[in-house]
Protein backbone atom coordinates (compact mmCIF):
# COMPACT_ATOMS: atom_id res chain seq x y z
CA UNK A 1 0.00 0.00 0.00
CA UNK A 2 1.03 3.28 -0.93
CA UNK A 3 -0.18 7.17 0.15
CA UNK A 4 -0.31 9.93 -2.69
CA UNK A 5 0.16 13.31 -1.81
CA UNK A 6 -0.04 15.97 -4.11
CA UNK A 7 -0.46 19.80 -3.25
CA UNK A 8 -3.32 21.41 -5.47
CA UNK A 9 -3.71 24.80 -6.36
CA UNK A 10 -7.29 25.95 -7.14
CA UNK A 11 -6.89 27.79 -10.09
CA UNK A 12 -8.97 31.11 -8.89
CA UNK A 13 -11.71 29.57 -6.41
CA UNK A 14 -14.07 26.02 -6.18
CA UNK A 15 -17.30 24.97 -4.94
CA UNK A 16 -18.36 21.63 -3.87
CA UNK A 17 -21.91 21.28 -2.91
CA UNK A 18 -23.26 19.93 0.63
CA UNK A 19 -25.50 17.67 -0.29
CA UNK A 20 -29.54 19.30 0.31
CA UNK A 21 -28.24 22.49 -0.25
CA UNK A 22 -29.69 23.90 -3.72
CA UNK A 23 -31.89 27.32 -3.99
CA UNK A 24 -28.68 28.53 -2.01
CA UNK A 25 -25.80 26.34 -2.28
CA UNK A 26 -23.15 25.91 0.50
CA UNK A 27 -20.12 24.83 -0.24
CA UNK A 28 -17.52 22.10 1.88
CA UNK A 29 -14.14 24.14 2.60
CA UNK A 30 -12.24 21.13 1.81
CA UNK A 31 -13.04 18.52 -0.65
CA UNK A 32 -14.99 15.30 1.04
CA UNK A 33 -13.82 12.05 0.32
CA UNK A 34 -16.18 11.51 -2.88
CA UNK A 35 -14.59 14.39 -4.54
CA UNK A 36 -11.17 13.34 -4.15
CA UNK A 37 -12.47 9.89 -5.30
CA UNK A 38 -14.02 11.84 -8.35
CA UNK A 39 -10.74 13.82 -9.21
CA UNK A 40 -8.99 10.43 -9.58
CA UNK A 41 -11.22 8.71 -11.22
CA UNK A 42 -11.38 11.58 -14.10
CA UNK A 43 -8.20 12.19 -14.21
CA UNK A 44 -7.44 8.64 -14.78
CA UNK A 45 -10.35 8.47 -17.62
CA UNK A 46 -9.09 11.61 -19.12
CA UNK A 47 -5.80 9.70 -19.59
CA UNK A 48 -6.54 6.23 -20.34
CA UNK A 49 -9.88 6.80 -22.41
CA UNK A 50 -9.89 3.04 -22.81
CA UNK A 51 -13.44 2.30 -20.88
CA UNK A 52 -16.65 3.94 -19.84
CA UNK A 53 -15.96 6.35 -16.95
CA UNK A 54 -18.09 4.23 -14.43
CA UNK A 55 -15.33 1.48 -15.02
CA UNK A 56 -12.73 3.88 -13.98
CA UNK A 57 -14.29 4.99 -11.48
CA UNK A 58 -15.40 1.64 -9.85
CA UNK A 59 -11.84 0.78 -10.53
CA UNK A 60 -10.72 3.69 -8.28
CA UNK A 61 -13.12 3.34 -5.77
CA UNK A 62 -11.71 -0.32 -5.43
CA UNK A 63 -8.15 0.50 -4.68
CA UNK A 64 -8.50 4.02 -2.90
CA UNK A 65 -8.37 3.17 0.99
CA UNK A 66 -8.74 6.29 2.69
CA UNK A 67 -8.91 9.88 1.46
CA UNK A 68 -9.15 13.50 2.82
CA UNK A 69 -7.76 16.99 2.98
CA UNK A 70 -6.15 19.11 4.47
CA UNK A 71 -5.60 23.25 4.48
CA UNK A 72 -1.81 24.40 3.00
CA UNK A 73 -3.22 28.38 3.54
CA UNK A 74 -5.64 30.25 4.28
CA UNK A 75 -8.74 30.06 3.30
CA UNK A 76 -12.50 32.31 2.78
CA UNK A 77 -15.83 31.35 1.60
CA UNK A 78 -18.06 33.87 0.07
CA UNK A 79 -21.42 33.76 -1.47
CA UNK A 80 -22.72 35.17 -4.45
CA UNK A 81 -25.37 35.69 -6.22
CA UNK A 82 -25.84 33.61 -9.63
CA UNK A 83 -28.63 33.19 -12.25
CA UNK A 84 -28.97 29.40 -13.54
CA UNK A 85 -31.09 29.43 -16.99
CA UNK A 86 -34.25 27.39 -16.40
CA UNK A 87 -35.68 26.55 -19.98
CA UNK A 88 -34.51 27.80 -23.93
CA UNK A 89 -37.92 28.15 -25.31
CA UNK A 90 -40.06 31.08 -23.69
CA UNK A 91 -42.50 33.71 -24.84
CA UNK A 92 -41.29 36.97 -25.06
CA UNK A 93 -42.01 37.94 -21.28
CA UNK A 94 -41.55 35.03 -19.39
CA UNK A 95 -39.39 34.15 -17.04
CA UNK A 96 -36.34 31.90 -18.51
CA UNK A 97 -33.86 32.42 -15.40
CA UNK A 98 -33.60 31.98 -11.44
CA UNK A 99 -31.47 33.93 -9.39
CA UNK A 100 -29.66 31.22 -7.02
CA UNK A 101 -27.40 31.80 -4.10
CA UNK A 102 -23.98 30.08 -4.08
CA UNK A 103 -20.59 29.93 -1.95
CA UNK A 104 -17.39 29.93 -3.11
CA UNK A 105 -14.03 28.96 -1.48
CA UNK A 106 -11.12 30.94 -2.62
CA UNK A 107 -7.92 29.31 -1.30
CA UNK A 108 -4.47 29.26 -2.63
CA UNK A 109 -3.43 25.13 -1.44
CA UNK A 110 -5.31 22.36 -0.54
CA UNK A 111 -3.03 19.02 0.39
CA UNK A 112 -4.79 15.84 -0.98
CA UNK A 113 -3.41 12.22 0.77
CA UNK A 114 -4.80 9.33 -0.89
CA UNK A 115 -3.98 5.80 0.58
CA UNK A 116 -3.83 3.72 -2.71
CA UNK A 117 -4.09 -0.26 -1.71
CA UNK A 118 -2.27 -1.56 -4.79
CA UNK A 119 1.53 -0.14 -5.65
CA UNK A 120 1.34 -0.52 -9.16
CA UNK A 121 -1.61 1.11 -9.50
CA UNK A 122 -0.46 4.18 -7.52
CA UNK A 123 2.08 4.51 -10.11
CA UNK A 124 -0.20 4.85 -12.98
CA UNK A 125 -2.55 7.27 -11.30
CA UNK A 126 0.91 9.50 -10.74
CA UNK A 127 1.56 10.08 -14.36
CA UNK A 128 -2.45 10.42 -15.17
CA UNK A 129 -2.74 13.41 -12.79
CA UNK A 130 0.48 14.17 -14.43
CA UNK A 131 -1.01 14.36 -17.82
CA UNK A 132 -4.73 15.13 -17.24
CA UNK A 133 -6.54 18.35 -16.53
CA UNK A 134 -7.62 18.47 -13.07
CA UNK A 135 -11.02 19.64 -11.58
CA UNK A 136 -12.09 20.64 -7.76
CA UNK A 137 -15.48 19.30 -7.50
CA UNK A 138 -16.97 20.38 -10.48
CA UNK A 139 -15.92 21.15 -14.34
CA UNK A 140 -15.96 24.67 -13.04
CA UNK A 141 -13.37 24.67 -10.53
CA UNK A 142 -10.21 24.21 -12.37
CA UNK A 143 -7.06 23.51 -10.64
CA UNK A 144 -3.73 22.56 -11.00
CA UNK A 145 -1.23 20.68 -9.22
CA UNK A 146 1.77 22.32 -7.90
CA UNK A 147 3.54 19.80 -5.99
CA UNK A 148 3.52 16.17 -6.03
CA UNK A 149 5.53 14.41 -2.99
CA UNK A 150 7.32 11.22 -3.15
CA UNK A 151 5.09 7.87 -2.70
CA UNK A 152 4.45 7.82 0.84
CA UNK A 153 4.73 4.06 2.56
CA UNK A 154 1.71 3.37 4.54
CA UNK A 155 1.63 0.77 7.77
CA UNK A 156 -1.66 -0.84 8.78
CA UNK A 157 -2.11 0.13 12.41
CA UNK A 158 -4.19 -1.45 15.65
CA UNK A 159 -4.61 1.64 17.65
CA UNK A 160 -6.03 -0.19 21.52
CA UNK A 161 -8.24 1.78 23.96
CA UNK A 162 -6.69 4.92 24.95
CA UNK A 163 -4.88 5.35 22.52
CA UNK A 164 -3.98 9.32 21.62
CA UNK A 165 -3.17 10.73 18.30
CA UNK A 166 -2.96 13.72 16.65
CA UNK A 167 -3.94 14.56 13.28
CA UNK A 168 -4.13 17.21 10.53
CA UNK A 169 -6.37 15.28 8.35
CA UNK A 170 -10.06 15.41 9.02
CA UNK A 171 -11.70 12.51 10.97
CA UNK A 172 -14.79 10.13 10.15
CA UNK A 173 -16.78 10.76 13.65
CA UNK A 174 -18.47 8.35 16.02
CA UNK A 175 -18.91 9.63 19.49
CA UNK A 176 -19.24 5.97 20.93
CA UNK A 177 -15.85 5.19 19.28
CA UNK A 178 -13.49 9.08 19.54
CA UNK A 179 -13.19 11.58 22.05
CA UNK A 180 -11.45 14.84 20.72
CA UNK A 181 -9.48 16.00 23.43
CA UNK A 182 -8.36 18.97 22.01
CA UNK A 183 -8.38 21.54 18.50
CA UNK A 184 -10.78 23.03 17.00
CA UNK A 185 -12.70 21.90 13.99
CA UNK A 186 -16.10 21.85 11.58
CA UNK A 187 -18.88 19.02 11.65
CA UNK A 188 -20.04 18.07 8.04
CA UNK A 189 -22.14 14.85 6.54
CA UNK A 190 -19.88 13.75 3.50
CA UNK A 191 -19.92 10.82 1.47
CA UNK A 192 -17.66 8.49 1.21
CA UNK A 193 -18.11 7.39 -2.16
CA UNK A 194 -19.29 8.02 -5.75
CA UNK A 195 -21.11 4.85 -6.55
CA UNK A 196 -24.23 3.75 -4.25
CA UNK A 197 -24.35 0.75 -2.39
CA UNK A 198 -28.20 -0.73 -4.06
CA UNK A 199 -30.17 1.51 -2.25
CA UNK A 200 -27.86 2.85 -0.12
CA UNK A 201 -25.91 6.03 -0.35
CA UNK A 202 -25.01 7.08 3.25
CA UNK A 203 -23.69 10.25 4.26
CA UNK A 204 -20.95 10.44 7.14
CA UNK A 205 -19.79 12.98 10.06
CA UNK A 206 -16.50 13.87 9.44
CA UNK A 207 -14.83 16.43 11.75
CA UNK A 208 -12.44 18.99 9.43
CA UNK A 209 -9.75 20.83 10.58
CA UNK A 210 -10.25 24.12 10.10
CA UNK A 211 -10.60 27.10 12.61
CA UNK A 212 -11.61 30.09 11.99
CA UNK A 213 -10.38 33.80 12.98
CA UNK A 214 -12.34 37.11 11.60
CA UNK A 215 -13.96 35.32 8.38
CA UNK A 216 -10.56 33.75 7.71
CA UNK A 217 -10.24 30.01 7.86
CA UNK A 218 -6.89 28.48 8.77
CA UNK A 219 -5.31 24.97 9.22
CA UNK A 220 -5.98 23.16 12.36
CA UNK A 221 -5.22 19.68 14.51
CA UNK A 222 -6.67 17.47 16.66
CA UNK A 223 -5.81 15.06 19.21
CA UNK A 224 -7.99 12.33 19.06
CA UNK A 225 -8.72 9.42 21.82
CA UNK A 226 -9.95 5.99 21.41
CA UNK A 227 -13.04 4.35 23.15
CA UNK A 228 -12.71 1.25 21.43
CA UNK A 229 -10.43 -0.98 19.67
CA UNK A 230 -9.72 0.64 16.02
CA UNK A 231 -8.26 0.12 12.91
CA UNK A 232 -5.88 2.97 11.20
CA UNK A 233 -2.85 3.64 8.81
CA UNK A 234 0.29 5.37 9.75
CA UNK A 235 1.76 7.18 6.60
CA UNK A 236 5.39 8.22 6.13
CA UNK A 237 5.79 11.48 7.19
CA UNK A 238 2.42 12.24 7.30
CA UNK A 239 1.27 11.14 10.44
CA UNK A 240 -1.88 8.72 11.35
CA UNK A 241 -5.60 8.50 10.42
CA UNK A 242 -8.10 6.75 11.64
CA UNK A 243 -10.29 4.03 9.77
CA UNK A 244 -14.25 3.12 11.15
CA UNK A 245 -14.96 0.19 8.97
Amino acid sequence: MKAIVLVLRANSLFSIRIPYTWQSALSYPLPPPSSIIGMLANALQRYKNNKHPTEHLKMIEENVKWAGAKLCSPAVIKSYITSAITKWDVKIGSKSTNVLGREYVFVRNIQILTLINDDSFADELIIALKCAPITCGDSESIASIEKFEPLRAVKICKFTKETVIETEYPVRMDFEKLEVLNGTGRLYLMHEKCRKAGEKFPLFYYLLPIQEEKGILLPSKFKIKMKKDLDGFEIEDEGQVITLD
